[in-house]
């Protein structure tokens, strides 16, 4: 084998002695001595946890203790190549330390012989019997190598390895020493200590492994404490900011808040107040302290309470709420309010509480009880001179008292046409007004769907006659319990504006069915497809509510009228309901008539396609 290094000049130029060169120095000479010296070396490894320094300590206290002229550790590469990692050598001696040697220096053959515990140990590398082989011999001699000794260092596999399993182990590398000045004998007490030695290497590889596995996973554990770390910072960071967030928001809304006159408040589903503005301290003398926290019964008392507690019933089952109610201040006033109550629906769809919103309506109030005393007086004083008027202009329009001119005739006929209207406007106005001011008490009996249909019928068909409009009439036989005449007032209310606002040659359909629950309006054109007599059977014998409603094919209504229609005195076209004699209250007096039975009334139209008035009534027993 041919070295791939330059041949370095030899110090001596006389031939090699062959003489085996025996120990100058004292050995150990008990067993004793020898374990406090191994005892020794081990101390200065082990006080260092660097790889590189306890190698670096090997080799130099081997060179000592020996008094070898090289002392290296060679490590094998896992491409069968090597290199010198460590070495401590005689200064008259070439380095080789970090020298790269080719594969056939450590061929394949010896790592297997070496990875099972193989130690040799050289005394001349001259001797044949040494059995040094002929390529590696031109190798050492590059390096003045007379003699060695080579112990393996091993290294375990798997640092953990199962109980069930031996540790499997392979070749690192090489424990050497060499003798460059002559042959040497090397002694057993050498021998064991150099593989004692590389038994401490074995170790600290291990134990660097552990160490490096150690430091990597306290790398990433403190990677991920660090990111979490992080995390936390920032999430509490944007908490605080969150909450600076929250406060300037509570502090406007406050502000704004305080600076309404009307009461605004949060009550959470237990009933209690978790949000009151300053007009809550104005009106009820309370500090908002005391307040906050309070069940509403508690800071109503026991006199207004009980009639807002079926309110807050609805409101907390996720209905809007709106009602008049009478309070007390702190001052003993009483105020008129008006009374609002918006669930609130948290992100699980759970009704979590609900926001008051109460404004007084006391002035409003007082100019409605004002403006309804001034209609009655007016309309009781015009009604005994009007009957007057009207009876003697009827008198006059049938020619007793004498025949008029054709002209005089037609104003006569005009004159009581409008004084007929005048007295149907104020007997509206006083019907409306004893119905809103509670003076009307309703006489509720027990009677049939059928019976109040056909009356209405009966008494509007001598107008439909008039105009050629065919009245149908679709009577269920339904018990109910309600005060007769003023249904039947609403029904004919409804089939008048009908009859008058459906062209000649039309239809008015009067319907009535039963319905399993309070229906919400329905959408423009929608029709149910099922009998009258599958809808009862669907409910059973006792259903909740019953549906009335008059259809007709006229002109329609805007959508914009839908709701203003039932308002007092208000019209579609006025122009037109005073071609047909309309006084724009029926309608109001209808919706009052049904609210004080505990119905409700609404009205779907398509211009063009007629409307529908509809109307429900609750279905009491007596």
């Amino acid at each position: 084998m041919t070295g791939k290094h330059a041949k370095p000049s030899k110090r001596k130029s006389t031939a090699i002695s062959t003489k085996v060169k025996q120990p100058t120095f004292p050995f150990p000479k008990s067993d004793q001595q020898r374990v406090e010296l191994f005892a020794e070396i081990t101390f200065k490894i082990r006080q260092s946890l660097q790889l590189k320094e306890i190698l670096r300590t090997i080799v130099t206290e081997i060179q000592q203790v020996l008094q070898a002229d090289r002392v290296l550790i060679y490590q094998v590469l896992p491409d069968g190549t090597g290199k010198p990692i460590s070495e401590a050598v005689l200064p008259e001696y070439t380095a080789i330390l970090g020298m790269e040697f080719p594969e056939e220096v450590f061929p394949t053959e010896y790592q297997q012989l070496y990875a099972k515990g193989r130690v040799r140990a050289v005394a001349d590398v001259q001797d044949p019997q040494a059995e040094v082989a002929g390529c590696l011999l031109e190798f050492v001699e590059q390096f003045e190598v007379k003699a060695k000794l080579i112990v393996p260092i091993l290294h375990s596999l798997n640092v953990h390895p199962p109980q069930t399993s031996p540790p499997q182990t392979a070749i690192w590398g090489l424990l050497i020493a060499h003798q460059c000045d002559q042959p040497r004998k090397w002694a057993d007490f050498e021998l064991e200590l150099m593989q004692q030695l590389a038994d401490q290497i074995s170790i600290a590889l291990a134990q660097g492994e552990l160490w490096g596995q150690l430091e990597t996973v306290v790398a990433e554990r403190t990677a991920e404490l660090q990111a979490v770390n992080s995390s936390l910072q920032q999430e509490i960071i944007d908490r605080q900011q969150i909450e600076i967030a929250l406060r300037q928001s509570e502090e406007q809304l406050r502000l704004i808040t305080n600076a309404l006159p009307v009461l605004i408040a949060y009550v959470d589903d237990q009933e209690c107040y978790q949000f009151n503005n300053q007009a809550y301290t104005d009106w009820l003398g309370k500090s908002l302290p005391k307040i906050h926290g309070v069940s509403m019964r508690e800071v109503w008392g026991e006199d207004c309470y009980p009639r807002m507690q079926p309110h807050i019933h609805q409101a907390l089952a996720g209905n809007v709420v709106t009602y008049e109610n009478e309070i007390q201040l702190h001052d003993g006033t009483t105020r008129s309010v008006s009374v609002n109550y918006i669930p609130h629906i948290d992100g699980d769809e759970r009704i979590s509480g609900f926001f008051a919103l109460t404004s007084d309506i006391s002035d409003r109030k007082a100019i409605e009880r004002m403006k309804d005393e001034f209609i009655s007086v007016v309309s009781h004083e015009l009604r005994t001179p009007l009957t007057s008027l009207h009876s003697a202009l009827k008198i006059l329009v049938t020619g007793r008292l004498g025949v008029l001119t054709k002209d005089g005739q037609q104003f006569l006929e005009i004159a009581d046409e409008n004084t007929e209207r005048l007295v149907r406007l104020v007997n509206s106005v006083l019907d409306l007004q004893r119905i809103v001011s509670g003076a009307v008490t309703m006489e509720k009996q027990a009677c049939t769907a059928t019976e109040l249909m056909i009356q209405a019928v009966d008494t509007m068909q001598a107008m439909a006659q008039q105009h050629e409009i065919t009245l149908v009439n679709q009577p269920l036989d339904i018990q109910l319990w309600v005060d007769a005449d003023y249904i039947v007032q609403a029904l004919t209310n409804l089939i008048s504006n009908a009859i008058k606002f459906s062209s000649p040659g039309g239809n008015v359909w009067l319907t009535v069915e039963p319905r399993a629950q309070p229906p919400a309006p329905p959408s423009k054109g929608r029709k149910s497809t099922k009998s009258k007599a599958a809808k009862v059977a669907e409910l059973g014998a006792v259903p909740i509510e019953i549906l009335f409603q008059v259809r007709d094919e006229g002109q329609g209504i805007p959508d914009n009228k839908l709701e203003t229609i039932f308002e007092r005195f208000q019209q579609v076209d006025s122009s037109d309901s005073r071609k047909k004699g309309g006084t724009g209250l029926g309608l109001t007096i209808c919706r009052k008539i049904i609210e004080q039975h505990g119905g409700k009334i609404w009205v779907d139209s398509t211009l063009g396609a007629g409307s529908t008035f509809s109307f429900t009534l609750p279905r009491h027993e007596k």
